[in-house]
């Protein structure tokens, strides 16, 4: 659980130090690509990659060591730690409605710290590998979909894929049995979450550049944890301790209807100036 803690942590700040890389580097011409040029030349961005990649260190380990649906719900809180950094380093004003849902977050991971098992030592049907990697082709069939929406269905159309995507990296890390090249090159795991990764960043980013941020942000939260959680259960052996089901149960709910009140934070708000309301922010987060 530590582990996820810390992918959570390194998610959540790394989006406000690209946030603020991105700030400085947007007073330059250009369009996106541009942009990028120069924010990749701020120590800022780099850091921020670089706990990207940490963060998603702690994620395989923690895949490997506690149930899919607490390290689920852990990443989920990476919006609270954004939140926190975010009222810090960007000066942005929380309300006390997002302050009451940081502390719900806190409370709901302390529950399933509690309450969660250890990782399920099952392997799940034969066939389940290929199963995640149909389901990670599926995630682009649904982006391609979701493009020809537009408003907040679209948004919450690609930030579902997203967030199926996401669980589908989550479940073929716990599905990887070996890391031999020539068994991880006939694996269909390691395709699922590769595919799995790369189409969720896509639709993410494309549902963060033309709809809703909170629309995204929420139905990325909820593709990414339910589906992987029940996997976890009904197929992977993922189990809490003795009794203490209930309150797995309710602290997963408990976080992830925290994390869903703070998906505003689902990429860094610009400072909000002392007598002018906040600019919708053009900051998209990274994911691994």
């Amino acid at each position: 659980m530590v582990c996820a803690l810390g992918a959570a942590v390194c998610f959540g700040t790394a989006t406000v130090l690209q946030a603020m890389a991105a700030r400085a580097a947007a007073g330059g011409s250009g369009g996106e690509a541009a942009l990028l040029l120069r924010a990749v030349r701020e120590w800022r961005y780099l850091a921020g990659l670089g706990l990207d990649g940490l963060g998603f260190l702690f994620q395989i380990a923690a895949l490997r060591s506690v149930p899919i649906y607490a390290v689920g719900a852990a990443l989920a809180s990476s919006l609270a730690v954004t939140a926190v950094v975010a009222a810090r380093l960007l000066r942005v004003r929380l309300s006390r409605t997002e302050w009451a849902a940081v502390g719900v977050v806190c409370a709901g991971l302390a529950m399933l710290g509690l309450a969660a098992g250890t990782e399920g030592e099952e392997s799940g049907p034969q066939a389940l590998p290929w199963v995640m990697l149909g389901a990670a082709g599926g995630v682009l069939l649904l982006g391609l979909a979701g493009t020809r929406l537009t408003g907040r269905g679209r948004a919450l159309v690609l930030g579902l894929g997203a967030g199926f995507g996401f669980g589908v990296v989550e479940v073929a890390v716990r599905l990887i049995d070996s890391l031999a090249p020539s068994e991880l090159l006939t694996d269909p795991a390691v395709y699922a979450l590769l595919l799995g990764g790369g189409a969720a960043f896509l639709l993410l980013t494309s549902a963060l550049q033309r709809g809703s941020v909170t629309t995204a942000t929420a139905g990325m939260v909820i593709g990414e944890t339910i589906g992987p959680a029940l996997v976890g259960v009904v197929w992977l052996g993922d189990r809490t301790r003795e009794g203490l089901g209930w309150l797995a149960v309710l602290g997963f709910a408990v976080a992830v209807a925290g994390a869903l009140a703070l998906a505003r934070f689902g990429e860094a708000p610009e400072a909000v100036p002392a007598a002018a309301p906040a600019p919708e922010p053009p900051v998209r987060p990274s994911r691994p």
